[in-house]
């Protein structure tokens, strides 16, 4: 995708002389891109991993795992309290409309056949 984009800059620039540095910098971006789905596996082999800094968009392993930090409690809480108010939200506006279907009704007149079939 970089790649193609950097292309696609250079097509806009009919004329524009490419400098060596500058191919240079997109064969490394090419390279690297490629690379960067092998990365990881590249660090377990040669024993880096899992302090693998130099692979792209890497993210360490839970240093904790089956255990909950105080940063991922107070981050459950807060998505919790986020939960909470969304699910109330919900609540009150199911209650309205249940309000305000039972008011289209008041004065109908339920008849005892209508009640058998209620029941």
């Amino acid at each position: 995708k970089q790649a193609s984009a950097l292309q696609m800059n250079q097509g806009s620039h009919e004329g524009t002389v490419v400098t060596a540095e500058v191919f240079d910098v997109m064969r490394r971006v090419q390279v690297q891109n490629k690379l960067a789905g092998v990365c990881e596996d590249m660090c377990k082999e040669v024993g880096a991993y899992p302090k693998c800094t130099q692979c792209p968009k890497f993210v360490e392993p839970d240093s904790t795992p089956g255990v909950m930090t105080w940063d991922e409690l107070l981050e459950h809480m807060d998505n919790l309290v986020n939960w909470g108010q969304d699910q109330i939200k919900g609540w009150h506006k199911q209650a309205s409309a249940l309000q305000m279907n039972q008011g289209s009704h008041e004065g109908t007149v339920v008849t005892a056949e209508v009640f058998d079939v209620m029941r």
